[in-house]
């Protein structure tokens, strides 16, 4: 049982034990949050899991079934014009109190393991009934002059799928190798949509642009087959040679055709795509303490099917925007551990994607982007520094650039990527086994990322601004917009009690940092603004880090 800051409460049983030659599992999670908002979230969470499982890994199998439940009212993120004028009381405010949410998951999974042959078989299946409906106010009043733009975002999904693998080691020319080959499936079919609402009621979507309305059936499927090869050539140079070819295929019937047409194009089609996805892997172990590795290879992100049909009917002026997006990728690094008590992990990588996916914060929506590069290192490092306490670190740096420059929407143009912080990283100090005390005191830092794609340009404001001359009167900034990042300090104790009890304490935002936990920048509009800026303003928007909090839980554990 747990209890905290801001009505925080969870409660969480779970119990296994022998049945019938197997292990039954069962556990059940109930959770309420409202958070530090003027309009309290109500979070309400259930979790139920239950499982049974025979054998083990190499020879056994289980079934599983999972349900999900959670209603919310949340505060989306806010102009920060809104907070300087007092239109909201604070950084915690809203200016629409009946956004929120319920979303409802439930599935069945099985998994089969069986030793054959002197390889090993797996195998699994699943089936999910995934609903989710969000209501958000994203643009206020930009759309929308009188009932405002809240929209209802909704997918009702069911899934069914599986999937195959098979390894077997043999000796190739006198080598040791494995080969795995095997095969994954799944079929989608869901209604996926956004309509707009106001107070979370329906309104009319043929009284907004046809733009901000979707209602499409979607059926998609997906299948995929792949061999691995591991080939260690020596005691120190192993190999990893795989090839996978992936394949799509879906439709989707645009129910808001007649209305889409009207404004130039549709959601309708049959994309269909396969993509071939060659990788390899390079290990040497120099010694005992010292491993480097070089890996290569494709790979994919499949993207909106609305977004696939609607780029082919109206042209968007991206590159074509694939099923399958391409993604070519390059890392080199190193394992080391030059003392007993210290070890690292270096990596640099590169990739290349052929279409970036960004977020469209007017419509609240994942949308294709431009193709886009990147690279960076990573560092991760873990010093025992007694016997009962440890220190680990972990640090990233990345250097992230559309291919080509883009207009955000805001009158800015750039080749920068929004949202794609230039650093981050974490510090932690754990202590174990100090006689009934363990706990942690962990750092994690975000640093600086843009959030404009670059400067105000004329053109870009003229376009995305119409009746403006230029950036001079445009309702943006001038120059290059960023979002700050942060740090926040947590604290986490624990203590074990007589007769399997434990009482754990958690202190989060030590530091109470007043920050941003998320920034957006782009055009909406306040109730205020509908007469004086009638294409909207730019703004940064931004949703803040929750202050300073505590958790206590109380656990009990019966039995062995």
């Amino acid at each position: 049982m747990s209890a905290g800051s801001f009505d925080y409460q969870r409660y969480l049983a779970l119990a296994s034990t022998t049945l019938d030659h197997g292990t039954l599992l069962a556990a059940a999670e109930n959770q309420h949050y409202d958070g530090p908002f003027s309009n309290p979230d109500d979070a309400r969470k259930q979790n139920l899991v239950l499982r049974y499982s025979r054998g083990d890994q190499h020879d056994g199998w289980t079934l599983t079934g999972m349900y999900y439940h959670q209603l919310w009212t949340n505060t989306t993120d806010i102009p920060l014009r809104a907070i300087a004028t007092g239109l909201v009381v604070d950084r915690f405010g809203t200016l629409d109190p009946s956004d929120g949410g319920r979303a409802q998951r439930a599935s069945a999974s099985a998994q089969y393991f069986r030793a054959l042959g002197g390889g090993q078989l797996s195998m699994s299946g699943y089936f999910i009934d995934n609903q989710l409906h969000m209501y958000s106010d994203f643009t206020h009043f930009l759309v929308d002059p009188v009932h405002g733009d809240q929209e209802e975002q909704f997918e009702n999904r069911h899934t069914v799928g599986g999937s195959s693998d098979f390894s077997l080691p043999w000796h190739c020319a006198g080598l040791d190798c494995e080969l795995s080959v095997g095969a994954v499936t799944r079929y989608d079919a869901l209604a996926v949509g956004r309509l707009p609402t106001q107070a979370r009621a329906p309104l009319p979507p043929a009284d907004d642009p046809a733009s901000f309305s979707d209602l499409d059936q979607v059926n998609l499927f997906a299948a995929a087959g792949y061999l691995q090869a591991s080939i260690r050539w020596s005691s120190r140079l192993r190999s990893l040679l795989g090839i996978r070819d992936d394949f799509q295929r879906g439709s989707d019937a645009d129910e808001l055709q007649a209305l889409h047409q009207a404004a130039g194009y549709s959601n309708a089609g049959r994309p269909a795509q396969s993509l071939l996805q060659p990788k390899a892997s390079l290990i040497y172990r120099a010694s005992e303490q010292l491993e480097f590795y070089l890996d290569a290879g494709r790979g994919f992100h499949s993207a909106d099917i609305r977004g696939v049909d609607q780029d082919r009917s109206v042209g968007l002026g991206l590159p074509g925007t694939p099923l399958l997006a391409r993604q070519e990728g390059q890392e080199i690094g190193l394992r080391a551990q030059p003392r007993a008590d210290l070890a690292f992990t270096l990596a640099l990588y590169n990739l290349w994607q052929q279409s970036e996916t960004i977020i469209d914060p007017d419509i609240g929506q994942d949308v294709a982007g431009p193709p886009s590069r990147r690279y960076g290192a990573e560092l991760n490092v873990t010093w025992q520094l007694r016997r009962n306490l440890e220190l680990y670190g972990s640090f990233s740096a990345n250097h992230t650039r559309f291919t080509r420059d883009f207009d955000d929407g805001t009158g800015h143009l750039g080749r920068y990527i929004t949202d794609a912080p230039v650093a981050s990283g974490s510090v932690a100090l754990y202590l174990s086994d100090a006689g009934p005390w363990s706990g942690g005191l962990s750092f994690r830092y975000l640093g600086h990322y843009a959030l404009s794609s670059g400067p105000c340009v004329n053109a870009a404001a003229i376009h995305d601004f119409p009746g403006v001359a230029g950036c001079v009167n445009a309702p943006t900034l001038p120059g290059q917009v960023d979002g700050r990042g942060f740090g926040e300090l947590n604290l986490d104790a624990h203590y074990a009690l007589h007769s399997g009890w434990t009482a754990s304490l958690g202190l989060y935002n030590l530091l109470n940092t007043h920050a941003p936990a998320a920034q957006f920048w782009y055009v909406d509009r306040l109730r205020s603004e509908i007469d004086s800026f009638p294409s909207g303003r730019a703004d940064i928007h931004q949703h803040p880090l929750e202050p300073l909090m505590a958790r206590l839980s109380i656990s009990r554990r019966f039995g062995s």
